[in-house]
């Protein structure tokens, strides 16, 4: 009679098993539906347009700027911080949101370096002998600069995450 027991046992756990399997799987398919339309063409240009008139202007705005050397570079030199910053950010929060492990050093670090880099930029145009014209250019420059390797970031992402996950659905039907 025990025996008979730890069958039944054995069968409602295999059952409860393969329906939260399928369940699952259901709950994976709907996942896949919401992220299913990649970023349109227009969209991807004005994102990669934007992220080079940002970039060039700030850099053509050095170059021709009255400020030594070491100057230059810093400003330089915060730019480019400022723009692996970021672009790490939106992968580190895109990893958390497609359920890849991010250990948390990485993601607080992310964050940390994009707010230093963007204080970095307000502490050295605020102290800089620049006209405020000037002041601005290089702050709105930098801002669409940062702002569009993000977008640019995420279209690379969006593009390679509905791309992997049709060639999954494909293999899926055969």
């Amino acid at each position: 009679m025990s025996c008979n027991y730890s069958k039944q046992i054995s069968m409602d756990y295999q059952t409860t098993v393969s329906t939260n399997e399928n369940s699952k799987k259901k709950q994976k398919k709907e996942t896949r539906r919401v992220f299913n339309q990649k970023p349109t063409g227009a969209f991807i240009g004005a994102s990669w347009l934007a992220l080079f008139v940002g970039s060039i202007a700030y850099c053509i705005g050095l170059w021709n700027a009255t400020m030594e050397f070491n100057e230059k570079g810093y400003y330089f030199t915060i730019l480019l911080f400022s723009l692996f910053s970021v672009i790490s950010v939106q992968k580190a929060v895109r990893d958390k949101l497609e359920g890849i492990e991010v250990t948390e050093i990485y993601y607080g670090i992310s964050w940390f370096t994009t707010i230093i880099s963007i204080a970095l930029l307000i502490i050295g145009l605020w102290n800089a002998e620049l006209t405020l014209s000037e002041k601005g250019f290089y702050g709105i420059s930098f801002m669409l600069s940062i702002y569009s390797a993000i977008a640019v970031q995420k279209n690379i992402r969006d593009i390679t995450y509905i791309d992997r996950n049709q060639d999954k659905d494909e293999e899926d039907l055969f």
